[in-house]
């Protein structure tokens, strides 16, 4: 007889996973991401609670991935469950032939939206904020919305944020141009992030739900 499943909770940029976990007789950690989206975890009757959460935990990225296709396509499903031909592009559902256009893939699609608008957005951010990143680049990421590497000035969006409403690629924007003036996420980045973005913990919230909600 199995034991009664446990939770425990990945957290990955934001992205809050719960896992379903449970005993069972078995000999190995069994990791599963359904089409839904929701995660569970068999492990053998033995194993530690730590054990369970340290194999998470080095599994976190592949799992936030997961979730977050599966979200994706949950979000563009019709109510008899068949998935039209729509993605989600800048909030909204656009039909997938006019979207992609001559793009090979989606992700080519979110690479070239995001690379169009970035810098008028990032000029806009900057001058607000009153810092300037050295280099912005594009790229598909798959567990940040964004990075900064302060020393350098160099910041990094993902490709990813062409499928959210405008404001969320604001938002990272923002974010990581405040990290050049404070790196951590202590106290004094968010007193600067709400004094610069103040409605960066609304917009933050829509990152994470599924693209198009």
């Amino acid at each position: 007889m199995n034991a009664a499943p446990f939770i425990l909770t990945l957290n990955v940029d934001g992205l809050e996973i719960p896992v379903e976990v449970t005993r069972k007789r078995v000999k190995n950690l069994n990791l599963r991401v359904r089409s839904d989206g929701t995660v569970t975890l068999s492990i053998p009757l033995r194993t530690p609670h730590a054990y369970a959460q340290a194999f998470l935990d080095r599994k976190a990225a592949w799992i936030a991935e997961r979730v977050r296709r599966s979200a994706e396509q949950e979000a563009l499903k019709t109510p008899d469950g068949e998935a039209p031909g729509y993605i989600p592009l800048w909030g909204a559902p656009v039909p997938r032939e006019a979207a992609l256009g001559e793009h090979i893939g989606i992700d080519d699609l979110y690479r070239a939206e995001v690379t169009r608008v970035l810098p008028d957005v990032a000029a806009r951010i900057e001058q607000i904020i009153g810092v300037h990143a050295a280099r912005w680049s594009v790229r598909t990421m798959k567990t940040r919305w964004g990075s900064c590497t302060p020393k350098t000035g160099a910041i990094r969006i993902n490709a990813r944020l062409a499928a959210y409403p405008p404001e969320c690629l604001e938002f990272v924007v923002a974010h990581e141009l405040v990290h050049l003036l404070e790196p951590s996420h202590n106290a004094r980045f968010h007193a600067l992030l709400d004094e610069f973005y103040p409605e960066n913990r609304r917009v933050s919230q829509l990152l994470k739900r599924p693209a198009a909600e």
